[in-house]
């Protein structure tokens, strides 16, 4: 598990506050804060960071958070990283209906049971509760199939840990990690002779997909397709005006138009 800075568990920063959050940001307004990292700095208590009811992405990860109450009123949340805490309930994100990708790595979720609160967020398409890289994981997870129970539980879900599941690409890393996998029994069973030390045929974790903010990309791309969409129609409609414009001149430049 990711280790914590002492220096950064001053007991002055146990609890999120206003004066925290504005010379953090820069922001005197707390409505206007849209992006805010409170990574490792020993939190304990959320305290004021739900009258930030703009804010859309939360990196809260690394400290000693058990208790999110006050995640309730963040509406407009899209990415929250609340990995390496003491989180054994997530209830109160059920409310943030605009979230799309959840980092809970490193926590105390039990069972998929702790999931449920979570099946009515409809764009959420990205959870982590395992990352290898820094040794982060939850009980959950000791049950192999958790991942099958996760789908059934969260449908709208794409990306687990990581790793497409469903949509687009799935079926692709799929089949190329069971091949991988097919490799490894076909050669361990000495169905065939190998001579020195027995390699993968990629390297190690080729096939794990790195962390990433892919819904949010994908969320991204989505919005500059309709901006496009919409300027594309703009420019049909500035078109028509145009050519009616020049018509009506092409009318009045026509002197056997002109009434006397």
């Amino acid at each position: 598990m990711e280790t914590r800075n002492n220096k950064d568990q001053n007991p002055e920063h146990a609890r999120i506050t206003p004066e925290m959050l504005k010379s953090r940001t820069g922001e005197f307004d707390l409505e206007s804060i849209l992006f805010l990292k409170l990574r490792g700095l020993g939190l304990q208590e959320l305290g004021c960071i739900g009258e930030c009811l703009n804010l859309e992405r939360l990196d809260l990860s690394n400290n000693h958070i058990s208790h999110l109450a006050p995640l309730s009123s963040l509406k407009q949340m899209v990415a929250l990283n609340l990995s390496c805490n003491r989180i054994s309930c997530l209830e109160p994100l059920s409310s943030c209906d605009y979230l799309q990708t959840l980092n809970v790595a490193g926590n105390l979720l039990c069972n998929v049971e702790n999931l449920q609160c979570l099946k009515g967020l409809r764009r959420l398409e990205s959870i982590r509760l395992r990352d290898p890289v820094y040794n982060l994981s939850n009980p959950l997870c000791a049950n192999g199939s958790y991942r099958h129970a996760v789908l059934d539980t969260i449908t709208s879900v794409r990306v687990i840990d990581g790793e497409r599941v469903t949509g687009s690409g799935s079926d692709l890393y799929h089949l190329c990690k069971d091949i991988d996998n097919s490799l490894k029994r076909f050669i361990g069973n000495g169905a065939v002779e190998v001579s020195g030390a027995v390699k993968p045929w990629v390297d190690e974790g080729f096939w794990e997909l790195k962390p990433s903010h892919s819904s949010i990309i994908e969320e991204t791309y989505k919005q500059f397709n309709d901006i496009l969409q919409e300027c594309k129609e703009l420019s049909k409609r500035a078109d028509d005006a145009i050519a009616q414009a020049e018509r009506t001149l092409n009318i009045r430049s026509d002197t056997n138009s002109y009434v006397f």
